[in-house]
């Protein structure tokens, strides 16, 4: 792999999550329930997933946007204590940090109520500005909740990313109908398509993984990498099928797993795991951040997570 400046680039979704647990019900009319547990955290389908990369031990740039708020100041300051370079990243003065509540229940269920905020309104410095593209991994995180970059605007920046020889990673968020019509330009710059198997689905509208794959792969899509909750994960290519168990652990919070998973694979890559170690790397990434709360619980380090792998039992 090329020697560049960053392990990864992460482009996307940036959130301020406020999240709190257990949850069993909303109180009636103005009165309280009391929780055990309430945290705030940096979130997003490219938040969560660069400081996990950060933590892992890659050299992480930020590429994403908040608002002109306290939640910026938040957010921003977070990122920099787990040591991610901010200078690409944008302050968007008419609009709110992206933001969400998250109300966790018992099982690790998590209802939220999202403001949209600062994503929607962020496009990627140009390459005079900032370049991005010196990295080894380009990740495109939260298509689906990024109104002006989803649509051309991603289809230009995976292509440049190819151009400047990077790999590039890409999840979602937020399927619907319409989903199906900004990933398929996407397709063809995509060299590892990682959404959970429910978006996978709800955007082919196929059943099964091999089909789905099939589908993906058809249109343009160098590998699919499906997550599958507490079924684990499976990677399918023209020619392989790998499927990995996942890990007995305690769910507290189901919120970031993704995202952790897009962590795990993005340092596997940035370190040369075959794809059967890299898709088990990725699969206790996303389990340890399910044992706490928020999207950056369970992860302390990359030696940690490897030992974990190697130690703890399979479903």
């Amino acid at each position: 792999m090329l020697s560049r400046k960053y392990d990864a680039s992460i482009v996307g979704l940036y959130i301020l999550d406020v999240l709190g647990r257990p949850v069993t019900k909303i109180p009636e009319g103005g009165n309280v329930e009391f929780i055990d547990e309430l945290r705030l955290t940096v979130a997003g389908t490219a938040g969560g997933t660069v400081i996990d990369c950060a933590k892992l031990g890659l050299k992480t740039l930020a590429v994403g946007a908040v608002g002109n708020d306290e939640k910026a100041d938040f957010v921003i300051s977070v990122l920099e204590k787990f040591g991610v370079d901010v200078s690409a990243f944008q302050r968007i003065e008419e609009a709110s940090t992206s933001s969400t509540i998250l109300n966790i229940r018992p099982n690790g269920e998590r209802p939220a109520l999202h403001l949209r905020g600062a994503s929607d309104y962020f496009l990627p410095p140009s390459k005079e500005k900032f370049n991005i593209f010196d990295c080894s991994v380009l990740h495109l995180g939260g298509t689906g909740l990024l109104n002006k970059l989803d649509g051309p605007a991603s289809v230009q920046l995976l292509k440049e990313a190819k151009e400047n020889g990077c790999i590039t990673t890409f999840d979602l968020i937020a399927t619907n109908e319409e989903t199906i019509n900004i990933v398929k330009p996407l397709l063809p710059f995509i060299d590892y398509f990682m959404p959970s198997i429910e978006e996978a689905r709800d955007l082919s509208q196929i059943k099964d993984p091999k089909e789905i794959a099939k589908f993906f792969i058809d249109n343009g899509a160098k590998n699919c990498i499906f997550t599958m909750g507490d079924e684990g994960s499976v990677f399918i290519s023209k020619e392989e099928y790998i499927k990995t168990p996942a890990f007995e652990i305690d769910v507290v919070d189901t919120t970031g797993c993704g995202d952790a998973f897009d962590a795990g694979m993005i340092t596997a890559i940035v370190k040369g795991f075959d794809i059967e170690k890299a898709l088990k790397f990725a699969t206790i990434t996303s389990g340890l951040v399910a044992t706490g709360l928020g999207s950056d619980a369970g992860i302390k380090s990359f030696e940690d997570s490897l030992e974990k792998m190697n130690n703890l039992k399979l479903k």
